[in-house]
């Protein structure tokens, strides 16, 4: 799901990983148009396309000796896929409006909030390339079925948003906001209660964080 924490989990593996000292590169594959993705992706000539007036280097070749991170990989378009697919098989793709065929050693970590599975065929995701991607996989549950995290998260948010708003010491939760924060169901998972938190310590300052801090969403008994 959307806001589990897909990315940082990315970004363990790379840090965890023999390619620690290589770059990490992140697309989010639902933020551009089918052309542009292309583009970002695999890099363009000067003269592939109006605008294009100079070379440009893909995202995948500026992860080379690193890690590619492509969220949403199931917003690919059909040529993209295809693209994809031919580098994950022979590590090699040519930029958008180049014939010269270029090749580096980009390792590939593909998200998505959809079950691809469900998408082959009638939703037009490839086989092929599915099974290339689904080498090891990793499910990030939601932030509902693990509420035993919940307190760890909103205390390491919590020192993370004073630091950010310059407090000199964390803000204090009052034991009601902590209960109803651990009660509540997190339909946004982390990056709701990451935000959740970044309100009430702009809110509270150097105070107290209280009930009258909290959304009205988080006010009910009754989770979404």
């Amino acid at each position: 799901e959307s806001g589990t924490g897909k990315s940082m989990i990315a970004r363990r593996i790379h840090v965890a990983s023999a390619r620690s000292k290589g770059p990490f590169v992140e697309v989010n594959c639902a933020s551009l148009s089918p052309t542009l993705l292309e583009s970002e992706l695999f890099g363009h000539c000067k003269g592939a396309f109006t605008g294009a007036v100079k070379d440009k280097v893909g995202r995948l070749e500026s992860a080379d000796g690193g890690t590619l991170f492509l969220d949403e990989v199931s917003e690919l378009s059909a040529e993209g896929q295809a693209k994809l697919l031919r580098f994950l098989q022979d590590k090699v793709f040519e930029r958008v409006g180049e014939i010269k065929t270029r090749a580096v050693d980009t390792r590939i970590i593909a998200a998505t909030n959809r079950d691809l599975c469900h998408l082959i065929g009638g939703e037009g995701f490839r086989e092929d390339l599915y099974y290339r991607l689904n080498v090891a996989e990793v499910l990030m549950p939601p932030l509902r079925s693990r509420s035993e995290d919940i307190p760890l998260l909103a205390e390491r948010f919590l020192a993370q948003a004073a630091a950010r708003n310059g407090l000199s010491s964390i803000p204090a939760m009052e034991d009601e906001v902590k209960s109803r924060i651990a009660r509540y169901n997190w339909p946004g998972n982390v990056r709701e209660l990451q935000n959740v938190i970044e309100r009430c310590v702009i809110l509270a300052g150097a105070g107290r964080i209280t009930m009258e801090h909290l959304p009205d969403r988080l006010l009910t008994d009754t989770a979404p």
